[in-house]
């Protein structure tokens, strides 16, 4: 079946994309106004896109009225923010702050999380979270509706008990426990249903099409 972007509108165009792009990671993102009111928000447009400098993207929508949501305006303002990274054991957390809540609401203390000191940027993290990554901004994108924030990471945090080997930086990745956004309004994943296919080189494809057609 063929969809036509052009032909089926913005929100039919949507509900393809958050139907068929999945998973998608989680950014909880910490972040602070001028006057140094804290929010926090989970953002489902998020991924990593490079690696020196380690740059991560989100893409921010506005409020249903078209104003900037909290979040893209506190970036603005000051150029900092941190993304959490959630873990299954406080998913419901992440759910409370992703109500609507008007600027004054501390969906801090709504969610009944706890904030930490961050080491490079003054949004604090989550200590709920087991990975937090402090950014700076590296640049603003506008894309119709959405302006998507490019964000260098000048700081990770990751939970002692899921450190391998600090100084190789191996990490325990199942142990996150982290989980994804699938499609519909509501719908997640767990990320502990894995498996594992190596890389190939080209002399192991070889070797393997030679196999294959000796097998025939």
């Amino acid at each position: 079946m063929l969809f036509d972007f052009e032909k089926i509108g913005p929100q039919n165009a949507y509900k393809l994309v958050v139907s068929t792009v999945v998973p998608r990671p989680i950014a909880w993102v910490v972040t602070q106004d001028a006057a140094g009111l804290v929010n926090v928000a989970p953002y489902s447009f998020f991924n990593a896109f490079s690696d020196d400098p380690v740059v991560i993207g989100i893409g921010c929508g506005p409020r249903p009225e078209g104003a900037a949501k909290d979040t893209l305006a506190n970036i603005r303002a000051t150029g900092q923010f941190v993304v959490n990274l959630v873990p299954f054991e406080h998913v419901q957390r992440m759910n409370v702050t992703a109500v609507e809540f008007t600027p004054e609401v501390d969906e801090m203390a709504e969610a009944g999380l706890t904030p930490l000191p961050s080491a490079r940027v003054t949004p604090p993290r989550i200590a709920e979270s087991p990975v937090a990554l402090e950014c700076e901004t590296f640049q603003l994108v506008p894309a119709g509706r959405h302006t998507i924030v490019l964000g260098r990471v000048l700081a990770a945090h990751v939970r002692d008990d899921c450190v391998l080997d600090a100084g190789k930086c191996y990490v325990d990745t199942p142990r996150l426990g982290l989980v994804g956004r699938m499609h519909g309004r509501g719908w997640y994943v767990r990320t502990t249903d894995r498996f594992e296919v190596p890389r190939m080189s080209p002399a192991e494809w070889e070797a393997r099409k030679v196999a294959d057609r000796a097998a025939e």
